[in-house]
């Protein structure tokens, strides 16, 4: 009897082996991938930050020396001091023309669908397609938002990307415009799971749509709020193509980033060592700020 009931025993871990193998062929393509082409490059990116190296030959140990020439860089804290502009303007206007899009859109009207569809075309589309279209509408001269500027009596409208003032805010107007669509969708996935018994609740304490707003809508995004804001730090601290192709960090370095300075240093002057080391900086700060968004995040739960 004992050996009878024990007898589904193998069968039953053969099952569980078999389920185990099946799921280890799944995951492993991905592990393996990103050991290959994420782990092992940043594990690199580490060393090198140390070493002085220009892809021809060996890397030579430098120490501390890429991060003591950074330090009395300036090119270098201009590019930071813009990575630091970009991210402060660009993360609340994108929440904010998210956040009021996915309230706009989360309402029954006819053709919702279309008008998301629409509102999220700008993320998908081609980041050279848009920096073309926009450069030609923010032409000091022939670009019709200046043209509309001077039709309501601006005498002298921005020169925009051909300005050194006005670069970084043309970049950062197109940067909102690009995503603010994406973050819709994530800010409406976030309304759609906030119970409408809430609203109900607050229409029959007579609470306006403000008081609606602010004690009803705000809490339940809050999680959703978080991530988003979470995203949109790493994404302004790490933009790249858009500057790239839209004003190619000028005029002069009014527009230079991290990011672009890395690519500069690295690929287009093959100094590895020093591209490196400040890579190893705007990983410390993406960790940085993140962390603090965390614990900010962790307080508020306790």
């Amino acid at each position: 009897m004992a050996a009878t009931l024990t007898q589904p025993r193998p069968r039953r871990s053969r099952l569980v082996w078999r389920n185990t193998v099946a799921g280890l062929s799944f995951i492993l393509p991905n592990f393996v991938g990103f050991a290959l082409l994420t782990l092992v490059p940043v594990v690199a990116l580490f060393y090198l930050a140390f070493t002085d190296w220009n892809v021809f030959g060996a890397a030579e140990w430098t120490g501390s020396a890429n991060f003591r020439r950074m330090w009395g860089d300036s090119s270098f804290w201009t590019a930071l001091q813009n990575t630091l502009y970009y991210s402060v303007l660009h993360i609340p206007l994108t929440m904010a023309a998210a956040l009021g899009l996915a309230l706009l859109l989360n309402r029954r009207l006819r053709g919702v669908g279309f008008f998301r569809t629409v509102a999220f075309f700008p993320y998908i589309t081609s980041i050279v397609a848009i920096a073309v279209v926009w450069n030609q509408l923010f032409s000091p001269e022939y670009g019709p938002v200046n043209a509309f500027l001077r039709a309501i009596g601006v005498d002298s409208p921005p020169g925009w990307t051909t300005s050194a003032d006005w670069s970084m805010p043309a970049v950062i107007i197109v940067g909102t415009w690009r995503e603010m669509g994406y973050y819709m969708l994530l800010f409406l996935a976030g309304l759609q799971t906030i119970p409408a018994q809430l609203y109900e609740a607050a229409k029959i304490d007579s609470a306006t749509a403000w008081q609606r707003f602010r004690h009803v809508t705000i809490p339940g995004l809050r999680h959703t709020t978080f991530f988003v804001v979470v995203m949109l730090t790493i994404g302004s601290f790490k933009v790249f193509d858009l500057i790239l192709v839209m004003t190619e960090g000028g005029p002069g370095q009014s527009t230079l980033v991290l990011s672009q300075y890395i690519y500069q240093k690295g690929f287009v002057e093959n100094q590895f060592g020093y591209a490196s080391a400040v890579s190893v900086v705007l990983f410390a700060i993406c960790f940085g700020v993140t962390a603090i968004q965390f614990w900010i995040n962790n307080r508020r739960d306790g």
